[in-house]
């Protein structure tokens, strides 16, 4: 029953997502006062305080909703999932990286809840917290042009008439005589997009392969550190082929210390969250690429994506960390009476 006479009760994509939302938005908070505790630059400074603000203001409203509904509250991730003093365990750039590749996840995925919700109350928690990433985004984005280590895509000649696709092997990828087309701009853009997240990705998985407690979890980031390289490679082909150099940085690197921060439970739902993510972009590149190829080596890349997934939720369930969504009730038992 819902918590007010003339308030709709949740309906299950609403209490999926704010069980979804609470998990991420505990799980940013940790970050944040790990990273809070080794910030410099005052203007990060400002925009992490903001952002936690933020953040914890959402998980506040969410236990609210939550106890009104008299739903239980769920765990998510406590501030003993991050061991306070411990070295940095990656450059003072990769921080704002970070959490620039965050800012453009909770986009995403605040956008298509606000799309799922129906009260009133939670299209609006939605919109607001779309608002306030949109606007981290851009702090972000600002700081990471001025410090040089946002790479930009390539630049390319203004098109100067319209042109119509007349032949068929524009879709194939390959000229009358087997030479591939050059890659449009909307390719460009997908192909970029992935590497410079899989960049991201791939220094991260260095660091928890590093301090991580459990072996199997170790040996578990080591696959991740691969797979984020067997991505990088394989898309980066596309451009090199057009001689295009794919993004990269000096910056956002792993350090040398072996010393955790977090939680390997904490550690194992963050990768697990950016995989099933890459698996949705991987999906959106493929549906958008105009030549075939590029659809079948994100085929490729996603089947190596859904099994690293999968790998990744039987460890968190081995281990007891894997906290169970909210279920619906199991009619199925009723045919079999």
């Amino acid at each position: 029953m819902p918590a007010h006479p003339n308030e709709p009760s949740l309906v299950s994509s609403e209490i999926g997502n704010l069980w979804m939302t609470y998990q991420e938005k505990t799980m940013i908070l940790r970050f944040i006062e790990y990273f809070l505790a080794h910030v410099t630059d005052d203007t990060f400074h400002s925009i992490l305080e903001d952002l936690y603000a933020q953040s914890q203001q959402a998980v506040e409203t969410i236990t609210l909703i939550m106890e009104k509904e008299k739903a239980a509250i769920p765990v998510g991730f406590k501030p003993h999932d991050v061991n306070e003093g411990t070295p940095r365990l990656w450059d003072e750039l990769y921080d704002p990286m970070f959490l620039h590749m965050m800012s453009k996840i909770e986009i995403n995925l605040f956008a298509m809840y606000v799309t799922m919700s129906y009260r009133q109350d939670i299209r609006q928690l939605y919109q607001q917290l779309t608002i306030q990433s949109q606007h981290i985004f851009d702090r972000l984005s600002t700081f990471l042009l001025e410090k040089g280590v946002l790479v930009k895509p390539p630049m390319v000649t203004m098109p100067k008439e319209v042109n119509f696709v007349h032949e068929l092997d524009y879709l194939s990828g390959y000229h009358l005589f087997g030479e591939s087309r050059s890659l449009n701009t909307i390719e460009v853009s997908l192909i970029h997009h992935a590497i410079e997240t899989n960049l991201i990705g791939m220094q991260l998985m260095i660091g928890f392969a590093q301090v991580a407690n459990n072996n199997k979890v170790r040996e578990y980031f080591i696959k991740g550190m691969k797979l984020s390289k067997d991505v990088e490679t394989s898309l980066g082909e596309f451009l090199r082929q057009d001689y295009i150099e794919p993004p990269a940085t000096h910056a956002g690197k792993a350090t040398h210390s072996k010393i955790a921060p977090f939680s390997d439970k904490m550690m194992m739902y963050l990768t697990s969250l950016l995989a099933t993510f890459g698996l949705g972009s991987n999906a959106l590149g493929s549906a958008f690429s105009l030549r075939s190829d590029l659809p079948v080596t994100m085929t490729r890349l996603a089947s190596k994506i859904l099994s690293f997934v999968k790998e990744g939720g039987e460890i968190m369930i081995q281990n007891g960390w894997m906290e169970e969504p909210p279920q619906i009730e199991d009619r199925r038992q009723l045919t079999k009476a």
